[in-house]
């Protein structure tokens, strides 16, 4: 099988965010190590460890463009060649503040506002990198063609290879897997206090397209390599 590749919004490593999501998620997805999760009050070590298990193999990330394989032909150090060149042309993003939230049965951070700008920068990622991308099999669009998707998402999925892009995106960093209620609002609490400090000492600026690559089926998702956005 054939690696996948991802496009990623991942904040600056070192950052105070990339330490917050690494250590809630347990693990550093530039060194691709595992770390200490935060002792939290509300929750259990062994229950964390469980509850971020999911978004735990993909790192701390908001998705821009979902995984995908190369198509034939183009290589790695073309797809970086052209995630530069694209990011380039793009403006940083301020996010504003972010909030925990419930997405169906799982927890992430959103921005409070969506910014105007933000639907613009993913529908050219998707778009613009769009002809390195190889079409799903029929047993991909098979898999993913879930009976909640609508016609439009449906449509987006054929075509893009995932549901969620142009109008219908919605930038989200995931903290949490599949969860019961009740342990999604003690997921709330414990992320509410973190994040709300880091709103006010360092408010969140989309500046950055991440690569990350899932060398296997099944394997953890790696960051290795950045593209500021420089227009």
């Amino acid at each position: 099988m054939s690696a996948r590749y991802a496009i990623y919004f991942a904040p600056a490593q070192g950052s105070p965010w990339w330490e917050f999501g690494t250590r809630w998620l347990g693990r550093d997805e530039c060194l691709d190590v595992q770390i200490a999760q935060p002792a939290l009050t509300q929750i259990e070590p062994a229950e964390l460890y469980a509850a971020t298990a999911q978004p735990r193999r993909y790192g701390f990330h908001a998705t821009v463009k979902a995984p995908f394989t190369l198509s034939g032909g183009h290589t790695l150090d073309k797809l970086i060649t052209r995630l530069q060149a694209l990011a380039a042309t793009l403006k940083p993003v301020a996010l504003g503040p972010l909030q925990a939230a419930l997405l169906g049965d799982f927890v992430a951070l959103l921005p409070v506002t969506v910014p105007d700008e933000l639907a613009a920068l993913a529908t050219a990622c998707v778009t613009g990198l769009d002809d390195l991308r190889a079409p799903l099999s029929a047993a991909d669009l098979l898999r993913r063609r879930v009976d909640h998707l609508d016609t439009r998402e449906q449509a987006l999925l054929n075509q893009y290879g995932y549901p969620y892009v142009l109008e219908r995106y919605r930038l989200h960093f995931t903290l949490s897997g599949p969860v019961a209620p009740a342990m999604a609002q003690r997921i709330l609490q414990a992320a509410a206090t973190p994040v709300a400090g880091l709103n006010a000492a360092a408010p969140l600026l989309l500046d950055r397209l991440c690569l990350f690559v899932e060398l296997a089926p099944g394997q953890v998702f790696k960051r290795i390599a950045d593209a500021e956005l420089l227009a």
